[in-house]
């Protein structure tokens, strides 16, 4: 990767003109449209499976309505000024996730390097719940949806078709045997879900991938490809309807499910406040982590997308805009999940508490269960699992050019030329594929929730979330950040940004951070079975992002001076001020930079310099 050093761009951080032109140069780096490219594409990687089977959940969980307080807390202060730090950071560098802090600070360039490494873990198993959702979906083509009836191969002899008569027998209670909703008594998860779908195995070996699986996820990688294998010109045009198409099921769903028996008492589970929540630190730590996981930060796919915008684009406008789209179908999504499921409760007259779950539990379980109650079933499964398809997909063909956008741009002269991009996309969705395999076995849902647990974890993401905040404000400077951003959009954010990335998000993150690893039960305590190999793997996930930070570290020292010197192609409109001020004090002072300013900063610079009371 130091070999691309020195090949960084120009003021407005697009690559040098004249190099380009040269024959064998790199390609011209491609930019947005427009404005609305942008934002679909940003909308379809920060709206996703979380907002609808994650975010409702904990709402419920965590006291209801009282769950927005901490909810809103992390996201004003920790969310927001993350997501818009590398959006902006994209914007300014015209870089990936990796280059980007490589230009900004290069003894900090691991920070980028951590961050593709849970891209690259979202690009393994995250598609694989694409593949499980479309698996569904051609089930739901079948005139009797095989998760209402006992009479497949599948099911075990504890299975019970549901039957209304049952509802006046007493089966149908908490306290008895209700295994007309699974098919085994002794957990909720033996369902379909389980016995057909995941064909679990409780052992140390995974088996062969299961065929008809592994055709899905073929099928969702194809169309994955095609979604970008051009670029930001293919990737543009597809988020017009990828980003789209699931409000439109998700209001049809909301529609329907409010107008149901019963909705009512699942809203009202859904918001229900509960005070007392609010002292438990375990409900501070999940709002925490749902605001990390649902806006993308700390993946370097924000800076991915932002780096294609023009250099004047108002990404502070945008960023406030997608935030509020973002927490805003969080919270709408809960009433379409709560309303259905409150149906179900009341059809059933079960307690909410045995029918809601999270994560994959509520999407392939409890909510197609709920729609089976419906007349014409089949229509309406049908609509909640392309819902599922299109949530997912914008999100992981976005993860992948994330990707894609960091290689290219620390190989730009191997990569950014004539039909490599595709070769490159390919390649991407090649390997992801064969290493995914390992999930669609009879051991795989054992090794996909070791990743979603240990990989793209809270631990790891705020991690990241604290060097990047300590590097932008300390290190590069939060005032020539401030300077940098006000050259872009023509005027200086609100204030309250700068003191969130000096002191206010680092420590809420660091202290979040440490709550989290001193309460980590131990690996097995919450599932049923962990393989052998569990805790080795559990280990590797965690710590490889982790020890991109100091490795890279490491190596800056052994390279020399200048590893805190960001790159002289970028445009500093005011180079003559300090970087860090507090009170009117100077905190870190200027650098001597050599670097290829403006007309202003030229003028600038042959200003007499005024006493700045360095320190």
């Amino acid at each position: 990767m130091g070999e691309s050093r020195g090949e960084d761009t120009p003021i407005s951080g697009s690559a040098d003109p004249q190099k380009e032109n040269e024959p064998g140069g790199p390609e011209h780096r491609e930019k947005w449209a427009n404005k609305t490219e942008f934002l679909l594409s940003m909308a379809g990687e920060i709206i996703g499976l979380g907002n609808v089977w994650r975010f409702p959940y904990l709402c419920y969980k965590n006291g209801g309505g009282v769950f927005f307080i901490p909810y809103f807390v992390f996201l004003i202060f920790c969310g927001i000024p993350v997501f818009f730090l590398e959006t902006t950071l994209g914007q300014y560098t015209s870089e990936g996730g990796i280059t980007a802090w490589r230009k900004i600070c290069p003894m900090f360039e691991g920070v980028g390097i951590a961050s593709q490494a849970i891209v690259i873990y979202l690009n393994i198993y995250y598609i694989v719940v694409l593949a499980w959702a479309v698996f569904y979906l051609f089930n739901c083509f079948q005139t009797t949806l095989p998760w209402t009836t006992c009479n497949n191969v599948w099911n075990t002899v504890n299975c019970h078709t549901f039957n209304r008569s049952l509802l006046s027998s007493g089966l149908h209670r908490s306290d008895s045997d209700w295994s007309f909703l699974y098919n085994e008594t002794d957990n909720y998860e033996n369902y379909v879900y389980r016995n057909r779908v995941q064909r679990v195995r409780n052992d140390d070996f995974l088996g062969l991938p299961h065929y008809d699986l592994v055709l899905c996820l073929i099928l969702v990688w194809t169309i994955c490809y095609f979604c970008i294998w051009k670029g930001v010109k293919s990737t543009g045009k597809v988020v017009y309807f990828t980003a789209t198409f699931p409000y439109l099921m998700l209001l049809i769903l909301f529609f329907r499910g409010v107008t149901l028996p019963g909705a009512a008492k699942g809203i009202t589970y859904y918001l229900y406040p509960d005070i007392s929540k609010l002292a438990s630190p375990d409900v501070w730590r999940d709002a925490g982590t749902q605001v990390f996981f649902s806006y993308a930060v700390c993946q370097g796919v924000l800076t991915a997308l932002g780096s294609y915008n023009k250099y004047h684009n108002d990404c502070y406008k945008d960023c406030i805009a997608l935030c509020a789209l973002n927490s805003g179908t969080s919270i709408f999504a809960g009433f379409a999940v709560f309303s259905i499921l409150g149906y179900m409760s009341h059809e059933l007259d079960l307690p909410m508490e045995e029918i809601v779950n999270s994560g994959p539990g509520l999407a392939f379980i409890a909510y197609p269960k709920a729609l089976s109650l419906l007349p014409g079933p089949q229509f309406w499964s049908f609509l909640f699992f392309l819902m599922i398809l299109f949530l997912g997909l914008d999100s992981q063909f976005v993860c992948v050019e994330s990707l894609a956008t960091a290689l290219t741009d620390v190989f730009p002269r191997v990569l950014r030329k004539p039909n490599r991009r595709e070769i490159l996309v390919l390649v991407i969705a090649v390997v992801c594929f064969l290493l995914g395999l390992p999930l669609v076995t009879g051991g795989g849902l054992h090794l996909f929730k070791l990743i979603d647990t240990y990989g793209p974890s809270g631990i790891n993401l705020l991690f990241i979330a604290c060097f990047e905040t300590i590097v932008i404000a300390w290190v590069y400077g939060a005032d020539r950040f401030y300077d940098n951003i006000e050259d872009m959009i023509g005027y200086r954010p609100m204030p309250v940004l700068k003191y969130c990335w000096l002191f206010i998000t680092p420590l809420i993150c660091g202290a979040t951070l440490l709550y989290d690893l001193s309460s980590s039960v131990p690996l097995g305590s919450s599932v049923n079975f962990v393989p052998s190999w569990g805790s080795t793997i559990a280990a590797l996930l965690a710590l490889t992002p982790m020890l991109c930070v100091p490795l890279f570290i490491l190596i800056s020292l052994r390279r020399g001076s200048g590893q805190f010197t960001p790159s002289p192609d970028l445009q500093q409109a005011k180079p003559l001020k300090p970087r860090l001020t507090m009170c009117g004090k100077v905190i870190v002072k200027r650098q001597r930079l050599v670097h290829r300013a403006s007309d202003t900063s030229r003028k600038a610079e042959k200003a007499p310099t005024e006493d700045t009371n360095e320190v």
